[in-house]
C-alpha cells in the first residue's frame, strides 16, 4: 500500500530518532519509493527544522539553542504521543490521598494534569498539588479532590511558566512525593535542558524539590540540548517517552539508573 507523505515523514522521523541518521537509499528501500521522493521528503522535513540535511541523507536537527515556539503551537504538536504519555504517567500518581505532587510547565504536563481532573473528579480526599504553570492551575483549580498551589512570580507568556527569585525560594523549601517534569531536550551528556535561563532554575528547583523525578518527553526531544541545562540523567528516576531512546542515550540513560518507559501511541 502507498504511503502518504505525513505517513513517509513519520516513518522517517521514528528511523531517525533511533539511529540518529538515515540515508536516502535505506529509507527508499525501507518505504519502497523513489529516491527523489525521499529527497523530497527530507527537504520538506528539513524546512520544518525537523531534521539537518546532510550528504546523501539526514542527522538529528541542530537547531538553534534558543529557539521556542509557542504554548499553542506546542499544543497542535505530537498530541497523540503526548497524550499517550501522559496516560502512562498517570500509574506515577501516588495512590495514597496524603501525596504532594509537583507538575512543571509544559504541554506535556498539561496532558498530564487534563487526565488528573478526569481521574481525580469523584475523589473524596484532597492531595496537595504545586504547579509552575498558569494554565494547568486554571485547569485543576475547581477540582475539589486538589488543593492546588501556583507558584508566585513572572508569568512567560510564550511557554505560561511561572520564573523568577520567589519561585526558586518556595521550591527550596518543598519536598514533595513526586514530580513530573517537561524539558526541551534529553542528551546522552548534557541532560536535560530548555532554552531560557529563568525557565531553567525553575525546573531546577522542581527537580531538587522531589523525592522522585519522572520525565515526562515526547520522542522529538530525544538527542536534542538547548541553550541551559537544568537537570542531569543522574537526577531522574523515571523517562516517559513514545520511542525508544536512539543507542548512545539508551546507554547513557541505563549508566545513570534512569528507568525508560515507552508509551504506546494509538
Amino acid at each position: 500500500m502507498t504511503l502518504l507523505a505525513p505517513e513517509r515523514h513519520e516513518r522517517i522521523l521514528d528511523r531517525l530518532r533511533r539511529s540518529g541518521t538515515v540515508t536516502v537509499q535505506e529509507i527508499a528501500q525501507d518505504l519502497k519509493v523513489t529516491r527523489e521522493t525521499v529527497r523530497r521528503d527530507l527537504d520538506q522535513l528539513e524546512t520544518a527544522g525537523s531534521l539537518q540535511r546532510v550528504h546523501g541523507g539526514a542527522v538529528v536537527s541542530s537547531s538553534p539553542s534558543r529557539r521556542e515556539t509557542s504554548l499553542r503551537q506546542r499544543q497542535s504538536e505530537h498530541s497523540r504521543q503526548k497524550q499517550a504519555i501522559a496516560l502512562e504517567a498517570l500509574r506515577y500518581v501516588p495512590s495514597s490521598p496524603d501525596a504532594s505532587l509537583l507538575l512543571d510547565a509544559g504541554t506535556t504536563t498539561e496532558a498530564l494534569a487534563e487526565l488528573l481532573a478526569a481521574e481525580f473528579i469523584d475523589e473524596q480526599h484532597t492531595r496537595f498539588l504545586t504547579t509552575s504553570s498558569v494554565p494547568i492551575a486554571q485547569k485543576l483549580a475547581e477540582l475539589a479532590a486538589l488543593d492546588v498551589e501556583v507558584l508566585g512570580g513572572k508569568v512567560r507568556g510564550i511557554t505560561g511558566a511561572v520564573v523568577g527569585a520567589q519561585a526558586v525560594a518556595t521550591l527550596a523549601r518543598r519536598q514533595a512525593d513526586v514530580a513530573f517534569i517537561g524539558t526541551n531536550g534529553v542528551d546522552a551528556s548534557f541532560g536535560l535542558s530548555t532554552p531560557d535561563t529563568a525557565e531553567a532554575a525553575v525546573k531546577s528547583g522542581l527537580v531538587h524539590a522531589a523525592r522522585q523525578v519522572v520525565l515526562l518527553a515526547d520522542s522529538s526531544k530525544l538527542g536534542l540540548r538547548t541553550l541551559v541545562q537544568f537537570a542531569t540523567l543522574e537526577e531522574i528516576d523515571v523517562l516517559i517517552t513514545d520511542a525508544e531512546p536512539h543507542a548512545e542515550l539508551a546507554h547513557a540513560l541505563h549508566e545513570a539508573d534512569v528507568r525508560v518507559v515507552v508509551a504506546v501511541t494509538q
